[in-house]
């Protein structure tokens, strides 16, 4: 089943999401390898897609996992939140319907 991740940053989050950047995306690298991920991507703080200096607000992933604890479990592992980037982590069942 698909799992919505939405964690949303502490404020003043684009140096920290910057440096460990990287590891972030090995991980989601790894969820696109074994075709689990739907989609991945931040929530840039102001109306542009390339925000600057503004940062991101948060980010949302939808990928596959095999229960709603491992799709906790996965999410509470990111290298964001153990950088301090993410203030919190939603994690809720996903249904895609369309397209």
């Amino acid at each position: 089943m698909f799992y919505m991740i939405y964690s949303e940053d502490v404020a003043d989050s684009l140096e920290k999401r910057l440096a460990t950047r990287p590891a972030h995306i090995a991980r989601l690298e790894q969820l696109k390898n074994q075709g689990r991920l739907l989609l991945a991507g931040p929530t840039p703080a102001i109306d542009s897609a390339d925000p600057g200096a503004a940062g991101f607000s948060g980010s949302l992933v939808v990928a596959e996992f095999a229960s709603l604890t491992e799709a906790q479990s996965w999410a509470d592992a990111d290298p964001y939140l153990a950088a301090g980037v993410y203030a919190r982590s939603t994690v809720k069942p996903f249904k895609k319907v369309l397209p």
